[in-house]
């Protein structure tokens, strides 16, 4: 995997009125984690809708591979985004949901290995919404497993796992960035993720 980088220069954000944050600075490269803090409200979620282009900053830039995000469709290409909304089709099986992304991006992984990984071998027909919120939780964290996406940008990933579901999913995240992916996540969860790994941003 190539290296890649990821750089906020003077992000703001203004909700309402009200400054969410301002003049926000990070640079996050190859083979890291950017941890989001803060209270409820503070702007955690903003931000990330903000880092995905679902809206624009009041103010600042973003650079992918030091092009403008707005100047490149590589940063789209790159990046996966599973936010509380799990973003899968209920109509469909867990098969066909994870084909349908993997027609979007390169594969890493058969779709029946991706969802082995996460727990739900023999669920390949089952509808998603005969699912329950924890397998639902499972099948979105599988897609990250089964396409080729360096940057995964992830708004409270753990919500509906078990233990046992949350520290496997803690070491597909520790494998990710160890072979040179990116990962900026928001959560509420004590994370065991190495420290070496790990930068923080408090909001």
């Amino acid at each position: 995997m190539l290296t890649k980088k990821l750089e906020a220069r003077h992000l703001s954000c203004i909700r309402d009125e009200r400054v969410l944050f301002s003049e926000l600075n990070f640079v996050l490269t190859s083979g890291q984690v950017l941890l989001i803090e803060g209270a409820n409200g503070a702007g955690k979620t903003s931000l990330l809708r903000i880092l995905t282009g679902f809206r624009k900053p009041d103010d600042g830039d973003l650079f992918w591979d030091n092009l403008l995000i707005d100047d490149t469709q590589d940063f789209y290409q790159d990046t996966a985004y599973i936010g509380h909304n799990n973003g899968l089709k209920d109509t469909l099986t867990a098969e066909e949901n994870l084909r349908y992304a993997q027609a979007l991006a390169s594969i890493t992984a058969t779709i029946d290995d991706a969802l082995e990984q996460v727990g739900l071998n023999g669920y390949q027909d089952t509808l998603v919404r005969f699912m329950s919120a924890g397998q639902r939780r499972r099948l979105a964290l599988a897609r990250l497993l089964c396409t080729h996406k360096p940057l995964w940008i992830l708004d409270e990933p753990f919500t509906s796992l078990d233990r046992a579901s949350i520290k496997l999913f803690e070491q597909f995240i520790t494998a990710h960035v160890m072979q040179g992916g990116l990962v900026i996540m928001t959560s509420h969860h004590d994370t065991k993720l190495p420290s070496s790994l790990v930068q923080k941003i408090h909001l």
